[in-house]
């Protein structure tokens, strides 16, 4: 399956990359990419094979999103998040699985996940409200994730914080046009989400801690290893995959530009140390980037097919294996970025897109070092961060 999904890839690469201004004018991915995007099969890699999927290994996926995003940013991104929602529905309720691909099994479900909503407990289920932010591709999706905190009687979270993820048709949510205006990954159309009163059956309410431990498959009675990794390795993958991919197509357009330019000063590129240096030193960095976020969820599956749990500190190096192999990339890109010259960024060079639009994934959230870093090294030292803030994105 992996084969072959990167065989239609390279297929379409020339229409892709072509669609990249188009997706950026539109402001979300062009009805045609999306299109390209089904015909791959890269948003299926993920998803249970009863409803026509590949339960491929997630390095496969991990490797088609950053070829597709070598190829055009946006539709990597959009292939990189879009493509994981099929792993997380895996585990949910059949009921919920079958309305969803019962009836086609190439509809896809956006999210976002963070908890920017209230479930108010009712009957049978819940009442729904909230606004969310960055819905990438959410255009081209017709069910939805959205994280949401667990209310009382009278929609107030409660305390302790709990949080849910909330599984909803299209009908029951509305898409805030015009919500999505920022310098790069702009063909993303990652746009606002709003709920009002939506009622909500229980079977579609997932308790978040279930993902996060590990019970979630173990109860669904999941047994491939591709739904036992964690899902702070998972979920992450697809966004940094896309980085680094978009590195990669830096690099290539780079190289292309390069290849005849001479510079003002009357020497050719092929003649200065100092850029072939710059050249040399970039892709060694974007190749390593890479082979460790590869390596980093190869390792995690070996240990799914073994049968043997996860730790803290596993989790924690993990995520930082990704946050780092993310800047480590976009740093690399930055070098070679400097070294294109002022036409490498006029607007129909594909050099500038590429910088904006790796910039703007290095901006999302599942990328701040911070507390990443943090508690990785504490792990490290044996000391167990307590429950809160510092180890939400672990």
């Amino acid at each position: 399956m992996s084969n072959e999904v990167l065989a239609k890839i390279e297929a379409h690469a020339e229409e892709i990359a072509a669609l990249g201004p188009s997706n950026e004018k539109l402001g979300r991915l062009d009805d045609q990419a999306a299109e390209i995007l089904r015909e791959t099969g890269v948003i299926k890699m993920l998803q249970p094979a009863k409803y026509g999927g590949a339960e491929a290994h997630p390095a496969d996926f991990a490797e088609a999103v950053m070829r597709l995003a070598s190829l055009d940013g946006s539709t990597g991104w959009v292939a990189g998040i879009v493509g994981v929602h099929p792993w997380e529905m895996a585990m949910c309720d059949a009921r919920v699985q079958e309305e969803i691909w019962g009836s086609d099994h190439d509809t896809w479900i956006a999210s976002p996940y963070a908890p920017m909503g209230v479930l108010r407990p009712v009957d049978g289920g819940y009442v729904f409200n909230g606004h969310w932010q960055f819905s990438s591709g959410t255009d081209h999706c017709d069910w939805i994730f959205l994280g949401a905190f667990l209310g009382d009687a009278e929609g107030n979270p409660v305390s302790p914080p709990q949080v849910y993820h909330v599984i909803l048709p299209r009908a029951d949510y509305t898409i805030v046009e015009d919500s999505w205006d920022v310098v790069g990954l702009r063909g993303t159309g990652s746009k606002d989400i709003l709920v009002k009163d939506a009622f909500v059956p229980d079977y579609r309410v997932v308790e978040f801690a279930k993902f996060m431990d590990g019970s979630q498959p173990r109860e669904a009675g999941l047994t491939s290893p591709t739904y036992h990794i964690p899902f702070t390795t998972a979920f992450p993958m697809g966004i940094s995959s896309a980085v680094i991919g978009i590195a990669e197509g830096a690099l290539a357009a780079h190289l292309a530009y390069q290849k005849k330019r001479v510079q003002i000063t009357g020497t050719r590129i092929k003649d200065d140390p100092h850029v072939l240096y710059a050249i040399g030193e970039a892709a060694a960095e974007i190749h390593a980037s890479r082979v460790t976020m590869l390596d980093n969820v190869r390792s995690f599956y070996d240990k799914a097919q073994r049968g043997e749990p996860v730790s803290l500190a596993e989790r924690a190096q993990s995520r930082r294996t990704q946050v780092s192999a993310a800047w480590r990339a976009a740093r690399a890109m930055d070098e070679i970025v400097a070294r294109s010259g002022g036409n490498g960024m006029r607007m129909d060079n594909p050099i500038q897109r590429f910088w904006r639009d790796g910039h703007m994934g290095l901006a999302h959230a599942i990328h701040v070092p911070g507390s990443v870093f943090h508690v990785s090294s504490l792990t490290s030292l044996d000391v167990t961060p307590p429950p809160g803030p510092m180890l939400s994105m672990i």
